[in-house]
């Protein structure tokens, strides 16, 4: 049984116009404007205190807003919220599960108040029990549940009604690697089946792995979106890295961009352990003509890339704050 609305592969699953959220003098949405396209992942990023989740507890219909407007696989957030329940799916910061149940009791009940019958229920809990890697623990008391096997219940939980949209609110806190790993696989497979995820995420590494597109939030504001490497591109801090085929030419490649004024704002510097002339590009025409100069002045060229700054350079560059350690296994509100 299908409890999603159709929303045509590529169109809008969800469209956020002038979302506003305010919590006394403080601002937790202030204006924000965005759309995630049906079949994709949104990476959300922000630093604490941005509004991630007041966003995501919004277009859940948990919290109303102030002002603005949202509609999720093409219902009204204020108008329309018991439709809306029913076509998504919601994983938070911390697994929400019956810790007296066990696994497959907690995923039935889930069907149940989804108006699933009995039968349908008890198919769709050991389907998804199946799914997530849980058969074998699926009579054991949730209590009873690493933190790892927690988190993936609770991600069956929130698929059970087969959602057209889900959310994901920062969902690897406080994972191991390994099951972070694991979630990762899960979520990539939801969306090859055709679901939209909407991911709220501090780790980098976990934004480059599952999100399409990012929209990058700093106190209630949208302040940059886009895809990956336009919003690298848009951070600027190219780098030109030329490999010579002799690595001896390495000082006289520098000293000659040196003379010609080339080598950049920080300087072109030479990577004796990589064999490489790093060149810091600021545009195109300054990276066209040091491929000229050292084309003209005959050296042996191996190589030539470029390389654009990390995400959490990025993220750094965007809000000014650090990224979340993805090593670091601390709990983090947003």
């Amino acid at each position: 049984m299908t409890l999603s609305k159709t929303t045509s592969r590529g169109g809008k699953a969800v469209e956020v116009r002038g979302l506003a959220k305010h919590y006394g003098e403080t601002k937790a949405l202030d204006g924000v404007d965005l759309d995630v396209t049906q079949g994709t992942v949104l990476g959300v990023l922000g630093p604490n205190g941005a509004g991630k989740t007041t966003l995501v507890r919004i277009l859940s219909t948990l919290v109303k807003p102030d002002a603005g407007t949202a509609r999720v696989a093409g219902y009204d957030v204020l108008s329309q919220p018991r439709q809306l329940r029913r076509v998504i799916g919601l994983t938070g910061q911390y697994a929400s599960v019956d810790e007296k149940l066990s696994g497959r009791e907690n995923l039935y009940m889930i069907g149940r108040l989804l108006d699933l019958s009995r039968k349908d229920a008890r198919a769709r809990a050991d389907e998804m029990l199946e799914r997530f890697s849980l058969t074998e623990a699926a009579r054991r008391p949730a209590m009873n549940y690493s933190g790892g096997m927690r988190r993936r219940l609770d991600l069956a939980a929130s698929m059970v009604g087969h959602p057209s949209v889900l959310y994901l609110d920062e969902p690897t806190t406080g994972l191991d690697p390994r099951t972070r790993n694991e979630v990762w696989e899960e979520v990539q497979r939801m969306v090859a089946d055709g679901a939209t995820v909407l991911l709220t995420t501090q780790y980098m590494e976990e934004a480059e792995q599952l999100a399409n597109e990012l929209t990058v939030i700093d106190r209630g504001r949208v302040i940059a979106e886009g895809r990956i490497d336009e919003l690298k591109a848009k951070v600027g801090g190219r780098t030109l890295q030329i490999r010579p085929v002799d690595r001896a030419e390495l000082p006289r490649m520098v000293a000659a961009l040196d003379q010609a004024g080339l080598d950049g704002i920080a300087g072109a510097t030479a990577d004796e352990a990589e064999g490489l002339v790093n060149v810091p590009i600021v545009s195109d025409e300054q990276l066209t003509a040091v491929v000229g100069l050292l084309g003209a002045r005959d050296f042996s060229i191996a190589g030539i890339s470029t390389h654009l700054p990390s995400l959490d350079e990025v993220f750094l560059a965007l809000t000014g704050q650090k990224t979340a350690d993805a090593n670091e296994f601390e709990e983090v509100g947003a």
